[in-house]
């Protein structure tokens, strides 16, 4: 490597690392920082108990107000079910938390001490929020196994790939993720041959290797078999308390297997909050009714 492109690198560091800096310079960050554990750059305090915070966010698409005032909060360790009509603003939702779309409007933090406005979609997932889309996109080529090996968050220049080999911790690492996402009997199988629902898993198991603290799943078990679907579920579940889940989900069933009568759903329309609580009294709740059958 030359010493122009030592220098560059050292400048580009430097200035992310400055970036950071700016976007955890918030008021409560700051105040949190003075009574607490001291925080490496960049990274987001939940102190407070607090994973995610919207507050206010306004999007609008040629006059259309895709989101309108959200607010909406989620806590550390908490699996939070979001439903709603097409049209709602789910995915815009998720646009906004992970910087794929700018709000005109409002506030996003990510514990106390993250500006999620300030930061790029790269930025956003290097500080721990992973998203998975509607449909599985994995390495079909590749082994199961493989595919875990790339989404490890590690050193990926060339040079470190050329000479890196998997230590005992990272092994340790796949082959629990493997048992987490029930693909350990199929490590070593091609990826494309796997079905639709263990593509899906694969991918949360490549997001899972990054370790990230919050989890955006959008219709996660669109097109899963019944089997696969309680499966995923199990899944889920087994993730709750270690990870902050936002579940977009359509399918009422799977809602009701992932909240067990006792986690909170919220439902979205015309881009904010209609309505929240349990989903026995969501389902109950006159306006909700309304949204859902048009009545």
């Amino acid at each position: 490597m030359t010493p122009d492109l030592m220098e560059e690198g050292t400048r580009r560091r430097e200035a992310y690392a400055q970036k950071l800096a700016a976007a955890s310079a918030t008021e409560s960050g700051g105040r949190q920082a003075a009574f607490s554990r001291v925080l490496k750059l960049g990274e987001p305090d939940f102190a407070h108990g607090v994973a995610l915070y919207l507050d206010d966010i306004t999007v609008s698409f040629d006059g259309f107000k895709a989101l309108n005032a959200l607010t909406l909060q989620v806590n550390v360790g908490e699996l939070r079910c979001i439903i709603g009509p097409n049209g709602a603003g789910k995915t815009t939702m998720m646009d906004c938390i992970t910087g794929k779309t700018r709000p005109d409007a409002g506030r996003a933090h990510f514990g106390s001490t993250i500006d999620l406005l300030r930061l790029t979609e790269a930025e956003i997932a290097q500080i721990g929020i992973g998203r998975k889309f509607q449909k599985p996109t994995v390495y079909e080529e590749l082994s199961v196994f493989e595919n875990l090996e790339l989404a490890l968050a590690a050193d990926r220049r060339v040079r470190a790939s050329l000479f890196s080999r998997l230590t005992g911790t990272q092994l340790d690492r796949i082959g629990e993720v493997l048992g987490t996402i029930h693909l350990k009997g199929d490590a070593q199988r091609t990826a494309g041959l796997l079905s639709h629902g263990q593509k899906q898993w694969l991918e949360i198991g490549m997001l899972l290797m990054q370790d990230p603290k919050l989890l955006l799943l959008d219709e996660p078990v669109a097109g899963m078999t019944d089997e696969e679907t309680e499966r995923t579920a199990e899944l889920f579940l087994t993730l709750e308390g270690k990870h902050s889940l936002v579940v977009v989900e359509h399918d009422m069933k799977f809602v009701d297997q992932l909240t067990q009568g006792r986690k909170k759903v919220t439902v979205l329309h015309e881009g904010s909050v209609l309505a929240e609580g349990l989903l026995s009294d969501v389902q109950n709740n006159e306006k909700v009714v309304e949204v859902y059958l048009g009545r």
